[in-house]
């Protein structure tokens, strides 16, 4: 498989860039992004670029790949309603629209968030803009697109968090990761990383995806 990644720099992007290096099945990734991943591989080759939304000076890069794995997003704490829109979902849709263009057979995955609002009506301001990105996602004219919605994500294997807040956090909690990964609404970095490459290889009878079916996916391999 030949995957572009979004947001590979992020928390959720280091794991899932770091399950997919170490899948056989994965001949070749192009992360896309402001900043290069740190990362480095034989198989891995990054495209920095300061407007994400904007992708037209390196479409002729975007041609002829299988997959793409889309780990960007923010943090909604702060933010009005149209900055937290312009942002998760016109970024989303912008790139999106491109590749369904540049590769009608490509597989898109998008990494949501659990508790997303599908009836973009509900209370939370931020579901219901995940909802909508959704939504209209799914209707672009990929092969498949897939939404996954993690909840609470333990990061394993030095991946850490670019928010220092929630850093600390972490820290704060690791003597205790063994107990909280009984719960079915916590995973960890792996499991999501390593159920993403494992929904494209072989799909998924649904199209969302949520916590509990992540980890279920996560632990088989």
């Amino acid at each position: 498989m030949k995957i572009i990644m979004f947001g590979a720099t992020g928390m959720v992007g280091q794991s899932v860039l770091r399950e997919a290096l170490l899948d056989h099945n994965v001949q070749q990734i192009l992360a896309v992004g402001r900043k290069h991943p740190e990362q480095q591989q034989e198989k891995l080759r990054s495209i920095e670029i300061e407007d994400v939304a904007d992708l037209q000076s390196i479409e002729h890069e975007l041609i002829g790949f299988d997959a793409c794995l889309f780990c960007l997003g923010v943090s909604s704490q702060g933010m009005s309603e149209d900055e937290y829109r312009r942002i998760t979902h016109g970024i989303t849709l912008s790139v999106g629209e491109s590749l369904a263009r540049l590769n009608p057979q490509m597989t898109f995955l998008y990494v949501s968030g659990s508790g997303t609002d599908s009836s973009e009506k509900g209370r939370y301001m931020w579901a219901r803009v995940k909802g909508k990105t959704e939504n209209d996602l799914m209707r672009l004219p990929f092969k498949a697109a897939y939404m996954f919605r993690p909840g609470f994500i333990l990061p394993l294997h030095d991946v850490r968090s670019k928010t220092r807040l929630y850093q600390f956090f972490y820290n704060v909690i690791r003597p205790f990761y063994s107990i909280l990964r009984r719960s079915n609404s916590i995973i960890t970095s792996e499991q999501l990383g390593r159920a993403m490459i494992q929904v494209l290889r072989t799909g998924y009878p649904s199209p969302v995806i949520e916590s509990s079916e992540i980890k279920k996916i996560g632990m088989q391999l």
